[in-house]
């Protein structure tokens, strides 16, 4: 692959890192993809070289930086208490703002040739909505974003197009939770929804239990349909 570790500027003066992976032709439109709970780790630095294999010149930036940066964390218990605990003291206002900023940065690159959108995963579902509520891309996937149905007071400023991936057994998500989100998008023909059955939360991850490959490769599939048409 053609990747590197890039710095951008924040909004504050400082500089924080993310992970550029381009497309074999070099230029395209562009994806922030935005990492889990574990970080720019080996398997989020991988799917953003699929995404850039698939024609995309994809960044994935460093979401914890403001705590400790280039965190690569393993799915183990010891990794994963520690990744919750970066969670939890993250600031969001901050966190989103330097998606803002990543996302500038990005169309600021010469290989970006048309529009930019953003997938995130987990945490970074729940961000990749907070950016879209932002107006900051042209288009967002959210998989199985924990706590968006805490922020429902956003929906209305997401104006742009945006796709939901839930899973129908997900033990942080009840289905509560999703049909509120889809209650909050009623009518509105910008929000794609899709719920795949007998499947657990994380189940895009190919290093954790809960992967689920059929799963996987369908959203995978529907995500780079949507965004073929969102991101011209």
């Amino acid at each position: 692959m053609n990747s590197t570790t890039i710095s951008i500027p924040s909004h504050d003066g400082r500089q924080f890192d993310a992970y550029l992976s381009l497309p074999p032709t070099g230029h395209g439109p562009g994806l922030v993809i935005i990492q889990e709970i574990w970080g720019v780790n080996d398997h989020i630095k991988a799917v953003a070289d699929q995404y850039a294999m698939d024609g995309y010149v994809v960044l994935a930036p460093d979401v914890f930086w403001r705590q400790e940066a280039n965190v690569n964390l393993k799915y183990d218990e010891s990794d994963t208490q520690k990744a919750f605990q970066l969670m939890t003291n993250l600031d969001e206002a901050k966190a989103v703002a330097d998606l803002v900023s990543t996302v500038k940065a990005l169309r600021a690159r010469p290989e970006v040739s048309s529009k930019v959108g953003s997938i995130g995963f987990c945490m970074g579902g729940r961000l990749s909505y907070q950016l879209a509520a932002s107006a900051a891309v042209d288009a967002a996937v959210c998989y199985y974003g924990g706590g968006i149905q805490n922020h429902l007071d956003k929906a209305p400023a997401v104006q742009g197009p945006i796709l939901f991936h839930y899973a129908a057994l997900d033990g942080y998500i009840p289905a509560t939770a999703v049909a509120n989100v889809k209650k909050a998008f009623e009518g509105r023909s910008n929000a794609q929804f899709h719920v795949y059955e007998d499947v657990d939360h994380g189940f895009n991850c190919w290093g954790r239990p809960m992967y689920q490959q059929r799963a996987a490769a369908l959203a995978r599939g529907r995500t780079l349909a949507w965004l073929s048409e969102q991101l011209v």
